[in-house]
């Protein structure tokens, strides 16, 4: 089965070229959310719901890469391009809902039994070797998600314009990089959640 591009050859290069600054804006935007104050505004719903909607965002995006996966494996290209894109809209409703909950919301510390936004020593040690392993993975997620996001955007234009010999190349490195970013999103969730209060 042949498959025709989905952006004209004559599009590609803008197409591609269009995914440094649509990179550049959204990492900036989120370095802009992690360093603000969060804003006194009353939401219309309760945002402390959004960590677990985030978690459930990030577990369906695992399924859907590994069906994907063993939808090519199977020569199924309809299956296989459905459910990446449904992983990409995932994705993509989270990191809105990701900007918009660290944007309105205090962090949340790993081993902040009290609340109170305060890590003491006290905390710390209660949580021992936990909270190096928490770092650990919460640190891994958050720089090869930075990094995962163009290289996912690069990915899904080498299909949109039929260039599949680049799409194999690039998918060796995207598929197991975003499945790692997704999984691990859900595992940080069950390991903060204790302490969001």
């Amino acid at each position: 089965m042949e498959m025709k591009p989905m952006i004209p050859a004559k599009h590609a290069d803008k197409a591609f070229w269009s995914i440094i600054p649509i990179s550049i804006l959204v990492l900036v935007l989120v370095w802009i959310m992690a360093t603000v104050d969060a804003p006194n505004v009353q939401l219309p719903f309760n945002i402390k719901i959004l960590p677990k909607f985030h978690a459930i965002l990030n577990a369906g995006v695992s399924m859907l890469l590994i069906g994907s996966f063993f939808a090519i494996k199977k020569r199924n290209i309809k299956a296989h391009m459905m459910m990446n894109m449904m992983a990409l809209m995932l994705s993509a409703m989270f990191l809105i809902s990701y900007v918009i909950y660290h944007t309105f919301s205090d962090s949340t510390y790993f081993g902040d039994a009290n609340f109170d936004g305060i890590l003491t020593d006290a905390e710390k040690e209660a949580v021992g070797g936990m909270r190096i392993v928490y770092l650990l993975i919460l640190l891994s997620h958050i720089g090869l998600a930075a990094v995962i996001f163009p290289i996912i955007l690069y990915t899904f234009m080498s299909a949109f314009t039929a260039q599949f010999g680049m799409h194999k190349k690039l998918v060796k490195w995207t598929m197991p990089l975003w499945l790692y970013v997704s999984i691990t999103g859900v595992v940080i969730y069950f390991l903060i959640s204790p302490y969001y209060g």
